[in-house]
């Protein structure tokens, strides 16, 4: 029997072909929809019916729903690849398709019980914590039941920083929906290959003509992070994406609370002297301090 997402029957199927692929470096399996009324095929492995149906409202993403979101009840979800790992969980690509229309999506996977590095999330998580007190001694003793815990808990943050953060206009990733310890959202694209993933801000060459926007944009975006009272706690130039002339800020789980977190105001100076930092080696001199400054008069306005 193959292992799918949900290990349920599918109505229609679709066929895959499973190749390297030289545009977005990842092994995928790829196919088009093979819509089959009249047979009930079980499905691939990598395949699953899409989640959107069967979540409560309040797990699905801010409304109005973007016109490229598939809310059919008989859409599939198809895994193409791996998009990234990290030290709390795994990023893949998604094709969400109906018979008619399809769309990519990316989908964080934070791990469970066999993940072990979860320690370094304590300064970032200060003031938050579970309603019932075994599962906070739980988490601080990093038991099995406690990285579980740990692993909804983060998720639960970066869904709800994510949902802030955009109905904020900051520019992240629209996020779709939330099922468990996975985040489906947003994928951001290349806009000169729309399979492949936007490159990173640490991909940009020095002196490049579009620094100064993308600039413009990721301090635009800080000062509407303190107005809401957080700070992203781990900005650089890896947690930035340049879509052509875009720039999204990504991985929000452990935004920090510039008020309730005492070491708050800390990770946003470090935000700023990491970005400062970036540009100006890449030959675009801006100051932390004064970036500090401004942002601190902003919060406080």
């Amino acid at each position: 029997m193959s292992e799918n997402f949900g290990g349920s029957t599918a109505i229609n199927s679709l066929n895959f072909t499973t190749y390297d692929d030289a545009d977005t470096g990842l092994k995928t399996r790829r196919g088009q929809p093979v819509w089959n009324e009249s047979s009930v095929d079980e499905l691939v492995e990598g395949q699953r019916y899409s989640t959107w149906p069967s979540i409560e409202k309040g797990c699905r993403g801010p409304q109005p729903y973007p016109s490229w979101l598939i809310e059919d009840a008989a859409a599939m979800d198809t895994e193409l690849g791996i998009l990234k790992t990290g030290k709390e969980g795994d990023v893949f690509l998604i094709e969400r398709a109906t018979e008619s229309r399809s769309t990519l999506l990316a989908a964080k996977r934070y791990r469970g019980q066999e993940h072990l590095q979860f320690s370094r999330s304590q300064a970032y998580s200060e003031g938050r914590s579970a309603r019932r007190s075994r599962d906070n001694r739980a988490v601080k003793n990093n038991s099995s039941y406690g990285r579980e815990v740990a692993a909804l808990q983060w998720a639960s943050a970066e869904w709800t920083y994510l949902r802030r953060c955009h109905e904020a206009g900051i520019p992240v990733p629209y996020p779709v929906q939330i099922d468990g310890t996975e985040i489906l959202m947003e994928f951001i694209a290349d806009p000169e290959n729309s399979r492949a993933a936007a490159p990173r801000l640490q991909q940009i060459s020095r002196n490049d003509p579009r620094l100064p926007a993308l600039w413009d944009q990721l301090a635009d975006a800080m000062e509407k992070f303190v107005i809401l009272g957080i700070a992203h706690g781990d900005l650089s130039a890896y947690n930035l994406l340049v879509a052509g002339e875009r720039l999204v800020v990504i991985d929000v789980p452990q935004c920090v609370d510039l008020a309730g977190n005492v070491q708050g105001l800390d990770f946003l100076h470090r935000d700023c002297v990491n970005m400062c930092d970036w540009f100006t080696a890449k030959g675009l001199p801006r100051d932390a301090e004064a970036l500090f400054t401004s942002l601190l008069a902003s919060m406080f306005a």
